[in-house]
């Protein structure tokens, strides 16, 4: 029984590698093969042999999985506060940079975070609004959200955000950035 398999149109090799940021020259190191051969293909001059382009997509796979790591997919302005800020100017900070949840950083270090939901909960239990905006996020942060590290795998990060609102990417214990579930959306477009 033979076994025939599809590989994608020859027109898409030049597409994906310009979506990659990859250049001909390292696809082809990465493909092992020719240079002057990728070049070939994408002008459609040359109809290689199976082998060759069977290479060259599987370089391009393996490039974009590498790509998939948590540096890559983090977002680097990462919008937090600080315990000693006040409830409305947490409230205020989610509002103008449209989240619903904030680390609390504290010396470059994720020590909690808030959410909309717990500040509205707050406001739902108090007769006096005025008190509670003045009152400081430490009193109401939540636990700080996981912490993972600039090389983790997007394999790692998407199950923690099946039970989380968000992954913070440190390096050395710094915080380098967010990761939520619109980030993961995101990255199913490319």
């Amino acid at each position: 029984m033979l076994v025939v398999m599809n590989l994608p149109p020859l027109s898409l090799i030049h597409k994906k590698r310009k979506e990659l940021g990859l250049s001909q020259t390292l696809l082809a190191k990465k493909a092992k093969v020719s240079q002057s051969l990728i070049a070939r293909v994408e002008a459609g001059a040359v109809d290689p042999r199976y082998s060759k382009i069977e290479r060259i997509f599987k370089a391009l796979n393996e490039y974009k999985a590498g790509k998939r790591i948590a540096a890559n997919i983090m977002t680097e302005n990462v919008i937090s506060l600080k315990p000693y800020d006040n409830l409305r100017f947490a409230a205020e900070t989610m509002k103008n940079h449209a989240v619903s949840q904030v680390p609390v950083l504290e010396n470059n270090a994720c020590v909690g975070s808030i959410s909309e939901k717990k500040i509205l909960e707050q406001l739902s239990n108090t007769q006096d609004v005025n008190t509670l905006s003045k009152e400081y996020v430490k009193t109401y942060m939540e636990e700080a959200f996981p912490q993972v590290n600039l090389k983790t795998p997007l394999s790692a990060v998407s199950p923690l955000l099946e039970h989380q609102q968000a992954v913070i990417v440190t390096e050395k214990g710094g915080v380098k950035g967010i990761i939520t579930k619109s980030d993961l959306l995101t990255v199913m477009q490319t």
